[in-house]
């Protein structure tokens, strides 16, 4: 059979045809795949710029934040050291001394007289009838005796009736039902709670110092029975701070076997509330507030936007912070967040003439004008900047409760009192790792709130403390574990 030697027109196109479908196929699948790899890319451009960002934000320390010092690592930048005065270390001169009052001599327990045996020029014998030539030198030695428990027994006879022979115990209601005092188990609750002792720390103080041969779980047992006997003092601490018309508002985290809750405090003039809550948001910043309608003075963490602004003012000491993570993030943000710290420090310029007596409130709401324009002309020049854009918006947003100190009486340009309020709370968990039990929150609550109260009326706790359990012993005479 004879082959043809060229393909035939049908073959070729059929060929032709065939081969463009397959390049074309061929297209559409690089089309594709190149489609896909350029996403990929895209993806990955964004993901380089995140990471690229993140290294070069600046590491957070307790100046750029509001970590604690405690926290910052050895590398973190050193506070600028306080230019010298030229003045010696300690007090200066006409600065009044500090001393211990001198009680009156009907208030002393036991007089002693030195007084010359012979004078040093003439040698002559000084008789004890010579009057003072000049008031004596007194010199007041303090010291505690050794403390010994008084311990009374209390017995609930049992006799017969000599008429009907029925047998009649003496009543119950005399008899007690705690196995410590009032001031056992309110020291034993100070000690703990104020103290920050630890219950076997609790135990030992109360064994050398008192004598008092209290179990480790008797420990307990009396702290919550403090803790029960201050329900009512609490509730009247907490009635008295939400009647305040200015007060400061802070949070911190807490520990209760393996959950982390948080404590909140509300700091007023007279009176500190402290409340344990399982969230760190708006809910339980209500439950906190309950129906307060004064000024609340805090940070700018999102759980206060649900404030109306006025009810709010914002703590300056907390924007320094902010101020300073813009100079420490680069040359994009650095001259401006150094312009932002000349603002802050003219504020506390203005403050501190105000504080003093120097300038009245009209002079201080006069003084703080150039600055307020000048801080919103930075803020509008932070709009347009990508990494200061939030942080501008954000305080534009807050305007008028950045100058509610200037206006409203009482209203300081810090949160410092709740931080300081605070800090007995952060050291209880760093020492005894929080609480285990809803009744050991309960304890926190209601012993912070009274020692704080207590310290800023100028009460004695202690005897606050049993004062309360004496008065809920009285009205409460089931049992309790000592």
């Amino acid at each position: 059979m004879e082959l043809s030697k060229e393909p035939s027109e049908e073959w070729r196109a059929g060929y032709r045809a065939g081969f463009e479908a397959g390049v074309a196929q061929t297209r559409g699948e690089l089309e594709t795949g190149l489609a896909a790899l350029r996403a990929r890319v895209g993806e990955l451009e964004v993901k380089v710029v995140g990471l690229v960002a993140r290294t070069e934000r600046p590491a957070k320390t307790s100046r750029n934040s509001s970590l604690p010092p405690s926290s910052d690592p050895p590398s973190a930048p050193k506070r600028a050291p306080r230019r010298p005065t030229g003045k010696k270390r300690g007090a200066q001169r006409g600065h009044p001394g500090h001393t211990r009052q001198m009680l009156d001599p009907e208030q002393v327990d036991q007089v002693i007289d030195h007084r010359p045996d012979e004078c040093p020029t003439c040698q002559m014998p000084l008789s004890v009838e010579l009057p003072d030539a000049l008031p004596p030198i007194r010199q007041q030695v303090w010291e505690l005796p050794k403390v010994k428990p008084i311990v009374t027994e209390h017995r609930q006879h049992t006799v017969e009736c000599p008429n009907c022979q029925a047998v009649v115990k003496a009543p119950e209601s005399g008899m007690p039902r705690e196995g410590f005092g009032p001031r056992v188990t309110a020291l034993a609750g100070v000690l703990h709670g104020r103290f920050r002792l630890s219950h076997r720390e609790t135990q030992g103080v109360l064994k050398v110092v008192g004598g008092l041969p209290v179990s480790l779980g008797g420990v307990v047992g009396l702290c919550q029975e403090t803790a029960e006997a201050l329900a009512e003092t609490y509730a009247e601490i907490a009635e008295r701070v939400r009647s305040e018309s200015v007060v400061n508002v802070d949070e911190t985290s807490w520990r209760q076997a393996g959950k982390r809750p948080w404590i909140w405090t509300m700091v007023g003039k007279q009176a500190t509330l402290f409340q344990v809550l399982t969230r760190r948001n708006s809910d339980s910043l209500k439950a906190l507030l309950g129906d307060y309608q004064g000024t609340v003075i805090s940070d700018r963490y999102s759980a206060y936007k649900c404030l109306s602004l006025d009810k709010r003012a914002i703590c300056w000491s907390h924007l320094k912070r902010d101020f300073q993570s813009f100079v420490d993030l680069g040359e994009k943000t650095r001259e401006w967040g150094k312009q932002l710290l000349e603002i802050e420090q003219a504020v506390f310029r203005e403050w501190h003439r105000f504080r003093e007596g120097q300038i009245d409130r009209a002079g201080l709401l006069e003084g703080l004008k150039p600055t307020q324009v000048r801080m919103r002309e930075l803020l509008e020049e932070g709009l347009r900047r990508s990494q200061s854009e939030g942080f501008s918006r954000d305080l534009l947003k807050l305007w008028p409760a950045l100058w509610a100190f200037a206006e409203r009486e009482g209203v300081e340009p810090t949160n410092n009192a709740a931080e300081q309020a605070l800090r007995p709370v952060v050291l209880w968990r760093k020492g005894c790792f929080g609480a285990v039990s809803d009744w050991g929150n309960e304890y926190v609550e209601r012993i912070l709130s009274l020692s704080a109260t207590c310290r800023q009326q100028g009460l004695d706790l202690l005897d606050t403390v049993v004062n309360a359990l004496t008065a809920w012993r009285l009205a409460n005479p089931q049992p309790h574990p000592a």
